[in-house]
């Protein structure tokens, strides 16, 4: 698929998928890069479900380099132009026995380094010492994210399922969903592939079936500056 497509589907589904931008040794030296990691600090969490690791880029900072390849940085460049940046990175490491799973949503949130008060920005939550607030439509609606696969994903182990179209209708609660009206796809991506999607898309993630692992960083780009004082609390150059 060329890169036309691709963004014609971002345009019009909220997502693309697109394979074999990192090879198999690309894979595992980011693996290594992860396993070596000290995994005390409070941005790592650890449960029987699910292992993440939130700031994942400042916390593992030599993840940097063995993700932003030169495919990956001609594919990102192709498809958004330049000027965006890493405001968010989570690494999401979800074992083969998962029971963990995640409902239709959309990612109405960014995180910040402080809490502020700015006309337009709210409601405000903190997880793990770290804020978030939802901003304004017009800062999610340029932002873009790309989910990193580490393993072949589908159905069975937590693929994300979607809702094509979703990221252009607001905000749009799960709740509402007319069943008659949207139909649902599943994100299957072999290991060494990304998806992009909107935050505004409304996706969600089942519990694992077939014992399989899935891991994945998640990255999110904004092009925004952010209204004074707040700031980004995770912003790569």
């Amino acid at each position: 698929m060329s890169g036309t497509m691709h963004r014609e589907e971002i345009a019009v589904n909220g997502f693309t998928l697109i394979e074999n931008i990192f090879t198999d040794g690309e894979v595992k030296a980011l693996l290594s890069i992860i396993e070596q990691a000290d995994s005390t600090n409070e941005t790592f969490r650890r449960t029987k479900d699910l292992f993440a690791i939130r700031q994942f880029l400042k916390e593992i900072p030599d993840a940097v380099s063995a993700i932003f390849t030169s495919v990956l940085k001609a594919t990102i460049d192709g498809l958004f132009g330049e000027g965006y940046r890493v405001v968010k990175s989570i690494y999401f490491d979800k074992p083969g026995d998962s029971n963990w799973f995640v409902s239709y949503h959309q990612d109405l949130t960014i995180s910040v380094k402080e809490k502020t008060d700015v006309q337009g920005f709210g409601p405000w939550t903190v997880k793990q010492q770290q804020y978030a607030v939802q901003p304004p439509l017009t800062v999610l609606e340029n932002n873009f994210t790309i989910r990193i696969h580490l393993d072949d994903t589908d159905e069975h182990n937590g693929a994300l399922r979607v809702i094509p179209g979703s990221h252009n209708k607001g905000v749009y609660r799960p709740e509402t969903i007319d069943w008659n009206k949207e139909r649902e796809v599943s994100c299957n991506v072999r290991k060494g592939g990304i998806m992009i999607m909107r935050p505004l898309l409304l996706h969600a993630s089942s519990r694992t079936t077939n014992n399989h692992k899935r891991r994945v960083v998640h990255i999110e780009f904004s092009d925004q500056q952010l209204p004074a004082p707040l700031q980004w609390s995770e912003l790569l150059q």
